[in-house]
């Protein structure tokens, strides 16, 4: 827990080298950042101090709890945002959803770690737009024990399920573009201005967030997150991999071999976990899509 302090603030959001502050009062200010602090984001909490011309600057960012990352376009990992205690990972029917992003976003969270929930947006386009094996699928994340709500933000379906499931944590929603994060913030927080995007003639999202925006809650705080065309994880081992798939936890140390990659070995219970059907079978396959990449990398 961060102390309560008149030189402690929660960053709202950054732009370049400038930043939105809450400060212990809930006042927002605008900061700049020193040099030294080019990596400071969204829910970091940070000393700050006013310079002698009246200008607020941030001097230090206060120990983190986690922090989610993704590489840019350069392979450099960029801070997305700070001291998460839930990732609610928001699909849709239109755009479609992206079965393997969404298992890429849950072993992020479990890097944190963080709490899971999976939200299916726009459920009323789910009789239009889903198909068979949509349902094969979210029956597994069901199976695992994630908590999936479907929500349809202009009848407000699902936003109660989200609110008491999040109480006084601090949320961040990340997904596709497109998905309707924004429009889930706003029947959240109906008191605020959110800017919201329309689907393209091609199914694709638009871009409405652009930077991480925290927002406050009645009891925590929520984190809007820009959308993405894609998450790609940064590189982790067989074994870091693995602890992303919290299903596979009850066979640990079962295996043959103790570094087992349950992809290609001998006596790997896994596998044979997977053929009776003791563990989802299409969970399976993306963790050896997502183990090649990773592999490979």
């Amino acid at each position: 827990m961060v102390e309560k302090s008149q030189d402690i603030g929660r960053v709202i959001s950054r732009f370049g080298a400038e930043l939105i502050l809450a400060t212990y009062n809930g006042e927002h200010i605008r900061c700049t950042t020193r040099r030294k602090l080019d990596n400071v984001a969204s829910g970091d909490y940070v000393r700050w101090q006013k310079e002698a011309q009246g200008n607020a600057v941030v001097t230090a960012i206060e120990p983190r709890k986690n922090v989610l990352s993704r590489p840019d376009f350069r392979g450099k990992i960029r801070v997305i945002a700070a001291n998460i205690d839930v990732l609610i990972v928001v699909s849709s029917w239109r755009p479609e959803p992206s079965w393997e992003m969404l298992d890429r976003y849950l072993v992020a969270a479990e890097q944190l770690p963080a709490e899971v929930i999976i939200v299916m947006n726009k459920a009323d386009l789910r009789g239009e737009y889903s198909a068979a094996a949509d349902d094969v699928y979210l029956e597994e994340y069901s199976r695992i024990g994630y908590q999936v709500i479907h929500t349809d933000t202009k009848t407000g379906q699902g936003i109660a399920e989200i609110s008491d499931a999040l109480g006084e944590k601090t949320a961040i929603l990340a997904g596709q573009s497109g998905v309707g994060k924004s429009s889930l913030i706003a029947c959240l927080l109906p008191e605020q201005s959110i800017r919201v995007g329309e689907i393209g003639d091609t199914g694709e999202g638009r871009h409405t967030t652009t930077v991480a925006t925290l927002y406050r809650l009645a009891g925590g705080s929520l984190i809007d997150s820009p959308g993405v065309r894609d998450f790609a994880l940064p590189p982790l081992n067989p074994s870091e991999l693995q602890s992303g798939y919290p299903e596979f936890a009850e066979f640990a140390g079962m295996c043959k071999f103790n570094n087992c990659t349950h992809q290609h070995e001998p006596g790997c219970v896994i596998k044979s976990a997977v053929k009776s059907n003791d563990l989802p079978p299409h969970r399976y396959q993306r963790y050896l899509n997502l183990l090649t990449r990773q592999i490979n990398h």
